[in-house]
């Protein structure tokens, strides 16, 4: 029998949300894991906010909206609200009941310098990884390392030059005026920015150069789960430089029963890179170059070597989900400190995908 259309709304609706999300859909894994990791950040969230005065908006839902706009590739933080709005998966995993009013999209900008923040970011990304820990899905003894250029929110007409040469636009120009920079050398030495003063002039693969960042990801062999994020200007020794950083941070140097190992591309290997490692009692399985490699001999014949340059590769997945997937392909935000802490949630994203499918009964 044919059905009817109605076309009268009911006068009262009674749905448990809960009930509408599918048992074993994903996002169930993944919020349970930030919840855990957010329960545990509460001492700092107490110590962000004031003790008097007007209820803010829940943290927790912040960094809740946040985690989806990075696991659902949606660009911007008003778009964003208005997927919470109408969407009813999206309320369910943020903490919002159908009746509830969603908050503007200015709260995030609002709440930025206070809680979208590089250390309350880099605690949820140590809180995660915890968790894998906890789970004895990381390795402590092979990593690998890599990094990755970030282009800024910030364009070739916006350089200027450093002594203040240019001729400024006319009156008439409006807020977007021509620049006609045909035939002129910009270098970082002689121009900079006016958008983001801290970005710089950067290329990757023979490509042209563009404003960039750099992040910078060391990942364990086991299952390729980050476990540090650094970010950096995008400078020509940043990575080297940084791979350093997060080895003296993250890994525990060799001891009698463990010889930990950082495996990375050619573009590592440089007989300083891998002098640098020896103090710190990791053994350097960089790629090694055709001509002119400072890799030794004998590690390169070694079974482990061969091995590393093997699970080296899962590192390039976690760059490619934070770029295809996470909101780090172009950058929508300013300044170093700010861009360190987008792409910690970003990871932290990736994380707790990767690690909602290997937690999966």
């Amino acid at each position: 029998m044919r059905g009817i259309d109605h076309k009268q709304n009911a006068l009262f609706s009674y749905v448990n949300i809960e009930d509408r999300i599918a048992p074993d859909h994903p996002l169930r894994r993944i919020k349970t894991l930030a919840d855990m990791v957010l329960r545990t950040m509460s001492p700092h969230f107490d110590a962000l906010y004031a003790e008097g005065g007007r209820p803010s908006i829940a943290p927790e839902r912040l960094l809740r909206a946040s985690l989806l706009q990075c696991l659902f590739s949606i660009r911007s933080e008003r778009a964003l609200v208005e997927h919470i709005d109408f969407n009813m998966m999206f309320r369910w995993f943020v903490g919002l009941t159908l009746d509830e009013a969603v908050w503007d999209h200015s709260t995030f900008s609002a709440n930025r310098e206070r809680l979208l923040k590089e250390s309350v970011m880099r605690e949820f990304f140590g809180g995660v990884v915890a968790i894998a820990e906890w789970a004895d899905l990381v390795s402590d003894e092979h990593f690998s390392v890599d990094g990755s250029l970030l282009r800024a929110w910030a364009s070739h007409k916006s350089l200027m030059a450093r002594d203040g040469s240019d001729e400024p636009p006319g009156p008439d120009q409006g807020r977007n005026p021509e620049v006609d920079f045909r035939g002129q050398k910009r270098s970082n030495k002689t121009h900079v920015s006016r958008t983001d003063p801290q970005a710089l002039l950067a290329s990757k693969g023979g490509a042209g150069a563009y404003l960039s960042f750099t992040t910078h990801a060391l990942a364990e062999n086991r299952n390729g789960l980050i476990v540090d994020v650094h970010t950096t200007q995008a400078t020509g020794t940043a990575e080297r430089e940084a791979a350093l950083v997060m080895v003296k941070r993250t890994v525990k140097p060799a001891d009698a029963t463990r010889e930990p190992t950082l495996a990375a591309d050619r573009g590592y290997d440089t007989a300083e890179f891998i002098a640098a490692l020896e103090p710190l009692g990791v053994l350097a399985h960089v790629a090694a170059k055709t001509k002119g490699s400072a890799v030794p001999v004998a590690l390169k014949a070694t079974e482990g070597y061969a091995v590393s340059l093997r699970r080296r590769k899962m590192i390039e997945e976690a760059f490619g989900w934070v770029k295809d997937i996470g909101t780090l392909r172009r950058l929508m935000a300013r300044g170093l400190e700010t861009i360190r802490a987008h792409a910690l949630l970003n990871f932290a994203a990736y994380n707790l995908t990767r690690l909602g499918n290997l937690l999966a009964p």
